[in-house]
């Protein structure tokens, strides 16, 4: 069974307070109001709340497909996995 199934109704959760983030940010905009502090602010809500979703998807695949540095903590191959979370996380701040 894949990741994305697996975790299917939390990662669909995800999506749904994603949506509705980008819902607030369209009537913000919508709006006569020129905030464009708060636009700001919730524009970067959005592209953290997405950046989080696709690391979560991400780090699902590589231990799903590639290695699971958890079964073989010690191995070239998990220390390397391992690395790459931390990268992509920090990348995607």
């Amino acid at each position: 069974m894949s990741h994305t199934v697996r975790d299917k109704k939390k990662l669909l959760s995800r999506v749904h307070r994603i949506q509705g983030q980008l819902a607030a940010l369209e009537r913000r905009l919508a709006e006569e109001d020129d905030d464009c502090h708060a636009i700001l602010q919730l524009a970067a809500a959005c592209r953290g709340a997405l950046n989080s979703l696709t690391i979560e998807i991400i780090e699902g695949h590589i231990r799903h497909h590639v290695v699971n540095p958890d079964d073989t903590p010690h191995s070239g191959q998990a220390v390397a996995a391992r690395q790459l979370l931390e990268v992509l996380r920090a990348y995607m701040r």
